[in-house]
């Protein structure tokens, strides 16, 4: 077992349940939203995060996010209190919390992916298992249209490459030195997070 599969006292890395919701948001006051949010979180038990669509590459990216965030918790290596706002640091690929929440959403008619997860098995987190169908079917009745995303599959709908390129720092000399494409270079950039701490 490679070490970033597993905890630093050999034991394997939580690697938690996650169910991704893509769709449009009318979120008239942000605020409320967030509520909303966290209503579906408590009464599920999941951990649930909503991420600005167009800034999103990879459904890969926030299902590797949650995995790190959840490694970190449980190694006591976290920088957020909230779970959520962990995953949302690795997303971002930041260490900064006011940075990372630019990858949020905002007020507005807006294309959001939201996260559950079931954090209930990670060590240094005290939530029960999480009921993510459940979690999924709360975060759908506050879209005015979306789906769930299976397990296996990594296609989002369109990002918008140069917010990704701008949010992420991701240059043209950077993309001509990589073998692959924008969503690889940010899947570096959100497993590299480890390293920079």
């Amino acid at each position: 077992m490679t070490d970033s599969a597993a905890g630093g006292d050999g034991v394997p890395a939580p690697d938690p349940a996650v169910r991704l919701v893509a769709g449009t948001f009318a979120i008239d006051d942000l605020d409320a939203f967030l509520a909303d949010l966290d209503a579906v979180a408590a009464e599920t038990g999941a951990v649930v995060q909503a991420f600005d669509a167009d800034l999103v590459v990879s459904a890969t990216q926030l299902r590797e996010a949650a995995r790190l965030a959840a490694r970190a918790i449980a190694r006591g290596e976290a920088v957020a209190r909230d779970p959520g706002v962990e995953v949302l640091l690795y997303a971002a690929g930041r260490r900064q919390i006011d940075r990372a929440l630019e990858l949020g959403v905002s007020a507005g008619e807006r294309r959001a992916l939201v996260l559950a997860a079931g954090f209930g098995d990670v060590p240094g987190v005290e939530r029960s298992a999480a009921d993510l169908d459940a979690a999924v079917d709360g975060l759908q009745s506050l879209a005015t249209d979306s789906s769930a995303i299976p397990s296996g599959d990594d296609r989002l709908a369109e990002f918008d490459e140069d917010r990704v390129r701008e949010f992420y720092g991701v240059t043209d000399r950077e993309l001509a030195a990589t073998n692959g494409d924008l969503a690889d270079a940010v899947r570096e950039r959100v497993a590299l997070l480890d390293v920079e701490k």
